[in-house]
């Protein structure tokens, strides 16, 4: 069951009451909604999830609900914290988690999981396709957020995938520049191993640029689709053979160099 519901209260009332009212829903399944981030309502001019069941609401609060039984029902994968640098942390992403939620919830998204882990903010910095798996930054204050976003938007973060290929690839430093929505695109790809048997090449792949799908569409743009990708190739038992593997950037808060690898036991 999929449904909306936006709604101003007439007189003072408990968040979760005025929405059972409201929904007809049994007030268990508004509380779990609630803390699994579906509610939204206005705080300092902005939109904001209220979490909280039991809040007070006021005359003339607005509140809306955006409940999906399927999205509140999913059970996400943990993510790994690998190092936690204070202002910002790097985690290890698995294969399906969304990297920040959606109004239909976010306890399937790294940004919630990490906010609860470490009972912090936590702010987005960069992305990776929720079908692939890897390294990511989560910032913990506005400032490092916008530093560490600068950064990945200025190109001086050197960024490398692996991925599984269809096809038999010989690739040394491999450049494709397609253009992607009309915009500069680069990716550098180089073998890994190729396995006849099954058909298919381990690249190595480093990125200029940060466009959407951008290595998923070069490679399929060349006839290697990666491995499961169901968008540009077709689908695979093993899911999207992606990974963000490295890391590399000078901290623009410390000013020191900074390589960070995924475990050996996450590149296999």
């Amino acid at each position: 069951m999929r449904r909306t519901l936006d709604l101003t209260v007439s007189e003072s009332q408990l968040a979760v009451d005025a929405l059972a009212e409201a929904s007809g829903l049994p007030k268990q399944r508004i509380k779990d909604a609630m803390a699994k981030g579906a509610c939204w309502w206005p705080q300092k001019g902005k939109q904001v999830r209220l979490r909280k069941a039991k809040r007070e609401l006021k005359p003339g609060t607005r509140i809306q609900l955006f409940y999906d039984d399927q999205v509140l029902g999913l059970k996400p994968e943990q993510p790994d914290l690998l190092e936690d640098l204070g202002r910002y942390s790097l985690w290890y992403k698995p294969h399906g988690l969304l990297a920040q939620g959606s109004q239909w919830g976010d306890h399937c998204s790294l940004l919630r999981l990490a906010e609860v882990a470490l009972s912090r903010p936590c702010y987005l910095v960069h992305r990776l396709d929720a079908d692939a798996a890897g390294l990511m930054l989560v910032a913990h204050d506005s400032k490092a957020a916008g530093a560490l976003s600068q950064l990945f938007s200025g190109r001086t973060v050197t960024k490398t995938y692996r991925a599984t290929v269809t096809g038999q690839l010989n690739a040394d430093d491999l450049i494709i520049d397609a253009p992607l929505d009309g915009k500069e695109s680069v990716s550098r790809v180089t073998t890994l191993a190729i396995h006849p048997e099954e058909n298919t090449t381990d690249v190595q792949v480093l990125i200029e640029t940060g466009r959407k799908h951008q290595i998923r569409r070069h490679l399929a743009g060349i006839g290697h689709a990666i491995v499961g990708d169901r968008l540009y190739g077709g689908p695979h038992p093993s899911g999207l053979c992606l990974k963000a593997v490295q890391l590399q950037f000078v901290c623009p808060l410390t000013g020191k160099a900074r390589n960070f690898s995924a475990p050996s036991r996450k590149t296999d």
